[in-house]
């Protein structure tokens, strides 16, 4: 049965290198994000459970009570999803080829003269996806340790056309200077520039699957009576590897029968056809009987005057169920006003969406991709 090596390396020539020395052989890669405690980082193993590992001396070791993958299978990611517990998405070579080459297409990248930067972490779909096409395509590929601004100009000016980046990081580059930049999440700033496409898509999905709210080929998109989008493609990912009650791995289908993959998301189709992401489930905040989806009011918030940073959130309320918050990170210099923002707000969506109160904090916890932590708020 194919090995799972798990690579304990920094972004750059060497993790690259590991990667096609894996895939060669039939096997398949699980990337370790070097960021986690050692707690944390015990506990992905632990559930994964890869046969082998590449550390930073690029020989490859053994490991006890690892467990095979699939023939076919290409690549293993941990993910904590919407319960905080590790789990493995289990993509194939052919469902990582399939996203490959619908990107590719929907870009209209040239081998012959485009150039992707990785610059997301690699032990994440939106780093590691740059790598993934860029193999695949043939395309050539730029691969750096992380996210730094200066390196990313430089990438640019030396030729690098494409890239993805996260949204705050749209502030400290010239994008631009690129042919095209993907970013994901689900409310994208609206002033973004010509070449910055907005994406939708997670770990299961191999990375975006919805450029600007358009599919990409090959992609199917459903929304169900309950409001939640399911998608059936053939990028989707083939199981989730994740740990038992009993402390065994086990490993559990991601479709139903149909192949459809339900993804937690709330949406509706807009006037123009095209489908429009309202949030997570789990997101929704209910007040006085009305639903609110934060990653609609959040855009207009952020827009406003004396805003740096903003989450919408829903606290207890004896009345109306839960109240709208404004969780805000000040300008430098500046204080929001709530009437403001509350006129901004109402201009735009039914007056139940205009935040009540406002909390200002020094910052706002977030992933290592820049989601906003809303269990933490």
């Amino acid at each position: 049965m194919p090995e799972l090596v798990a690579l304990a390396l920094p972004g750059g020539p060497t993790f690259v290198e590991a990667l096609k020395r894996t895939w060669d052989r039939g096997d398949a890669i699980v990337p370790l994000d070097p960021r986690l405690p050692a707690r944390e980082a015990d506990l992905v193993m632990r559930t994964l459970r890869p046969t082998a590992i590449v550390e930073t001396d690029g020989q490859q070791r053994s490991l006890d009570n690892g467990l095979a993958v699939e023939p076919g299978d290409a690549v293993v990611l941990a993910t904590s999803g919407t319960t905080g517990a590790p789990k493995g998405v289990v993509h194939t070579h052919d469902g990582v080829r399939a996203s490959a080459e619908a990107t590719s297409a929907a870009l209209d990248v040239n081998p012959a003269t485009d150039t992707w930067l990785a610059c997301l972490p690699l032990a994440h779909i939106g780093g590691l996806a740059v790598v993934m096409r860029a193999l695949i395509m043939g395309t050539g590929l730029v691969v750096h340790d992380g996210f730094d601004a200066d390196a990313v100009t430089r990438a640019a000016a030396e030729g690098a056309t494409l890239t993805s980046l996260v949204t705050r990081a749209l502030t400290q580059v010239d994008t631009k200077a690129f042919r095209t930049v993907l970013i994901g999440g689900a409310a994208p700033p609206p002033d973004r520039a010509p070449n910055v496409i907005a994406t939708y898509g997670m770990t299961e999905t191999g990375s975006g699957c919805i450029y600007e709210r358009g599919p990409l080929d090959g992609v199917e998109i459903r929304i169900d009576d309950a409001a939640q989008i399911h998608l059936r493609a053939p990028l989707l990912a083939r199981a989730y590897r994740m740990l038992d009650d009993d402390g065994s791995t086990r490993h559990a289908d991601l479709t139903d029968d149909g192949g459809w993959f339900p993804t937690g998301d709330l949406g509706h189709w807009g006037d123009d056809g095209l489908i429009r992401v309202d949030g997570r489930a789990g997101d929704v905040i209910v007040t006085g009987g009305e639903k609110v989806w934060p990653a609609r009011v959040e855009p207009l918030l952020a827009a406003q005057p004396g805003v740096g940073e903003v989450a919408l959130i829903g606290r207890p309320h004896p009345e109306w169920g839960h109240e709208t918050v404004a969780v805000i990170v000040p300008a430098v210099g500046a204080e929001p006003d709530l009437d403001q923002l509350r006129d901004a707000v109402k201009q735009e969506l039914p007056v139940w969406y205009a935040p009540r109160r406002i909390e200002l904090v020094s910052e706002l916890p977030k992933t290592s991709l820049g989601k906003v932590r809303r269990t933490q708020l």
